[in-house]
């Protein structure tokens, strides 16, 4: 208990912070894709918050952080599913160019399938 090392996770307060981060980043995402649709469209605060959540939740977990705190692998793929529905529904009408659209939607899928991946090999 206490610290048991010089680095910045190396101690109960620090890992308790860290919970409450990542807590923070699975219940945003939650309640977007529980809410109005309209709120997760591409040119909405969460349609641009909710995938850097789940790359800020990637990057934590290969750092060797947060696996434990993950939404199961089945919720992850239930959000992947709305959240497109969504985008796909919607983004012609910002008139993107063919090839951002392309890019885009293979960042947005490979986002989601990566932390849906990485919760399926959770301890």
């Amino acid at each position: 208990m206490g610290t048991w090392g010089s680095g910045n996770f190396e101690s109960d307060t620090a890992l308790d912070h860290l919970s409450i981060v990542v807590d923070r980043l699975v219940a945003e995402v939650a309640e977007a894709m529980a809410d109005d649709p309209v709120t997760i469209e591409p040119d909405e605060y969460w349609g641009v918050a909710v995938p850097c959540n789940l790359e800020l939740l990637h990057v934590l977990v290969q750092a060797g952080y947060a696996s434990g705190s993950l939404p199961e692998a089945g919720v992850v793929e239930a959000w992947k599913e709305t959240f497109m529905a969504v985008w796909e529904r919607t983004i012609d009408d910002l008139e993107p160019s063919p090839a951002f659209k392309q890019e885009r939607r293979a960042v947005l899928n490979r986002t989601f399938d990566r932390l849906a991946d990485a919760a399926a090999r959770r301890p």
